[in-house]
């Protein structure tokens, strides 16, 4: 350990970590949405749409993802494959901030043309193959694959995060957490199997950003991308082969106020 971390920060990493990565964490958070499917498209799609509206309160944006599929029939993979204009038309009404119909429709556009074409959406963080010591490229990638399509939208990019504008993309690193994360509790699905653990990097929200500083785990003052790899090499430490697992005790602390409440 090259001394970034004491003893006593590991301690309690593992700790809240343990406490927080159990399927009680489920109820309250995102992650609640795909765990209601069974089938892998359906927890891909359900998943990438609870990821991307997680914006704002945990209550609304799960309140939001049951309204969306509810307008799908809670069939996500069958509605996207089979939807009709008339079907779409159900949705013209659906918004989350600044996320609406004309995003929506591009996002069932591109989940077509995808699924036409591969298996699971893990592929599309797959285009280039540009895997490094993280999934920096990966991210990268998949931006500009995700808006290849002739009609993309320009208003709808600013829902899609890339490493290239030194964004944190939270909720891209969020969701790759939920699906390639493996481990016996539950939360995570760990359903893809071609971009490892060790690749992740750590989601970085306000609460880990917060904590992160607290634990020296960071130091820099804006969360963004630099500041996700700088707090996920730093967890390495503890577990390089599984960093983000440590997600669930940076964001647990933040959310229960573990330091106190901010100033």
């Amino acid at each position: 350990m090259s001394g970034i971390l004491t003893q006593n920060t590991v301690d309690l990493l593992n700790e809240k970590y343990l406490k927080f990565n159990n399927p009680n964490f489920i109820t309250l958070d995102p992650i609640s949405i795909p765990h209601k499917f069974s089938s892998k498209k359906d927890i891909e799609i359900s998943g990438f749409f609870a990821a991307v509206l997680a914006w704002g309160q945990r209550k609304t944006i799960i309140s939001k993802c049951k309204e969306l599929f509810d307008f799908m029939d809670n069939a996500p993979y069958q509605f996207i494959s089979e939807a009709e204009d008339s079907d779409l038309k159900k949705l013209k009404n659906f918004k989350h901030r600044t996320f609406n119909f004309t995003d929506l429709l591009y996002f069932i556009e591109f989940f077509k043309f995808h699924y036409s074409n591969f298996e699971s959406l893990e592929d599309a963080f797959l285009i280039g193959n540009d895997s490094g010591k993280n999934i920096k490229g990966n991210l990268t990638n998949f931006k500009s694959y995700f808006f290849s399509l002739e009609d993309a939208p320009k208003r709808t990019e600013k829902h899609i995060s890339t490493p290239a504008k030194n964004s944190a993309c939270k909720r891209i690193n969020m969701y790759l957490r939920w699906m390639v994360r493996q481990d016996t509790m539950g939360v995570d699905f760990g359903i893809w199997e071609r971009i490892n653990p060790s690749q992740l990097v750590c989601p970085c929200d306000i609460h880990v950003q917060r904590i992160s500083q607290i634990l020296n785990l960071t130091q820099r003052p804006k969360a963004d991308w630099t500041m996700a790899e700088e707090i996920t090499e730093n967890l390495k430490e503890i577990d390089k082969e599984d960093p983000t697992k440590f997600d669930f005790a940076l964001f647990g602390m933040g959310v229960e106020n573990y330091f106190g409440s901010f100033k």
